[in-house]
């Protein structure tokens, strides 16, 4: 979604459950859903593990399933996600994409935006997981650090790439949220208080 800055600070978030879930998953768990890196060429230096995802087919009606990672993930990552919310975002709307991405030491996300309508109504929310020095998150040409233990959320209409030159995995946990104005019904009319999330 199209917000006022490149990047919103949403502030502390409790990641450790999270954490020690996405950090106690085997190598094989990465490597075995190659979901977003077929979707999304920009993604193709990236492993994840994914809770739910639409490819967007027939927006606004679109369909959204839980993947593989949900029975590893949703445990812990379903109330931090319901916190965020709760917390910035209005209620009644419908997280549409939800997933652990990392991105291995040495590999890069090359400048991109994200161009399908459904991000252009959705606010993505980014979590980092993992990080190091050498990580560096730009948009629109500026570099931005973010820190764990905190929330953003992404202008993803602004231009935007990551580089980790640094020796670890960078790990962040992303979601979009539709809010429920955003949402439309078969008749053409934004739902009322109707919550899938």
């Amino acid at each position: 979604m199209d917000i006022d800055v490149p990047l919103k600070d949403l502030g502390s978030v409790d990641i450790e459950p999270l954490r020690a879930a996405i950090l106690a998953l085997d190598e094989q768990v990465w490597e075995a859903q190659a979901l977003r890196q077929n979707e999304y060429e920009v993604h193709q230096q990236t492993q994840s593990v994914v809770l739910v995802f639409t490819d967007g087919v027939g927006w606004p009606n679109i369909e959204v399933r839980k993947e593989s990672g949900w029975d590893l993930l949703a445990e812990a990552a379903v109330p931090m996600m319901h916190g965020i919310l709760k917390e910035y975002y209005p209620k009644g709307g419908t997280i549409i994409r939800a997933m652990a991405a990392k991105l291995p030491a040495g590999n890069i996300i090359k400048p991109h935006f994200d161009k399908h309508p459904s991000f252009h109504a959705s606010h993505r929310i980014h979590v980092p997981i993992t990080t190091n020095r050498r990580v560096r998150f730009m948009i629109n040409g500026r570099p931005y650090q973010l820190e764990t233990g905190k929330a953003y959320e992404l202008n993803n209409q602004k231009n935007h790439s990551v580089m980790n030159k640094g020796k670890e995995d960078r790990i962040t946990f992303i979601f979009d949220y539709v809010p429920p104005d955003k949402i439309v019904r078969d008749d053409g009319t934004a739902k009322e208080g109707s919550s899938k999330d």
